[in-house]
């Protein structure tokens, strides 16, 4: 299963030309199994300006299968990655990468993403992240 970030996402509702955006197109098409976690879905959607497509992106993406942090150890657990980080020279930038590095490891999920912020998680722990 492959947990797709926001950051592609994005690329890929604005119809960007990206390896990113590509690489989605391709593992929709061959029926991959894709999901996203409520965060993302928060994410996606605030950034929608019209109703319309608000309405449209948000029927698209509750079709996929979503993940949720498990409790207060996903938390707990993201806080301590932060800090291994920060640790390694490395300063996470966005306190939610780390949730959903969280989801992905607790899931044994592989993510697709581009944002620097996952190169500095995936080098500090047994993130799996699907190479483009």
């Amino acid at each position: 299963m492959i947990l797709v970030d926001t950051s592609v996402w994005i690329d890929f509702f604005r119809g960007d030309k990206s390896a990113h955006r590509e690489t989605l197109h391709r593992l929709i098409e061959a029926e991959e199994d894709i999901a996203v976690t409520e965060i993302i879905v928060t994410e996606i959607l605030q950034g929608i300006k019209s109703d319309k497509d608000f309405q449209t992106v948000k029927e698209y993406l509750l079709e996929f299968p979503i993940y949720s942090p498990k409790g207060i150890e996903t938390y707990l657990e993201a806080a301590r990655i932060y800090r291994e980080c920060r640790k390694r020279g490395k300063t996470v930038r966005k306190t939610i990468d780390c949730i959903i590095a969280v989801i992905c490891l607790e899931n044994k999920l592989t993510l697709l993403h581009k944002d620097s912020d996952f190169d500095f998680i995936e080098a500090c722990t047994d993130l799996k992240v699907l190479k483009i």
